[in-house]
């Protein structure tokens, strides 16, 4: 865990840049000595965002799931699978 005090954001820019890019970890910034802010790497904010879309999506479809709902089988969600990917090669999805 990378700990640095608020004061090295401004003094250390392009240091805690360089820091958050090569190892993909958020660096904790402290105000005296009390946790503040987290900055991190915009790839691994975006990454970080699109994994927890996904656990939401997976988490609602379980609950949707565990109420009864009707789903697809995997028959059915190969099938629009196969669809999406033929639209996209052929330049349809647009």
């Amino acid at each position: 865990m990378n700990i640095k005090p608020s004061a090295a954001i401004r003094k250390n820019y392009n240091e805690i840049s360089e820091l958050c890019k090569r190892t993909g970890a958020p660096v904790f910034l402290t105000k005296n000595g009390e946790g503040d802010l987290v900055v991190m790497d915009l790839g691994t904010f975006a990454r970080r965002e699109s994994m927890l879309r996904l656990r939401e999506n997976l988490i609602a479809a379980e609950e949707s799931r565990l109420c009864g709902k009707h789903g697809h089988s995997i028959d059915e969600v190969a099938a629009i699978m196969k669809a999406a990917v033929r639209e996209v090669l052929n330049g349809q999805n647009k």
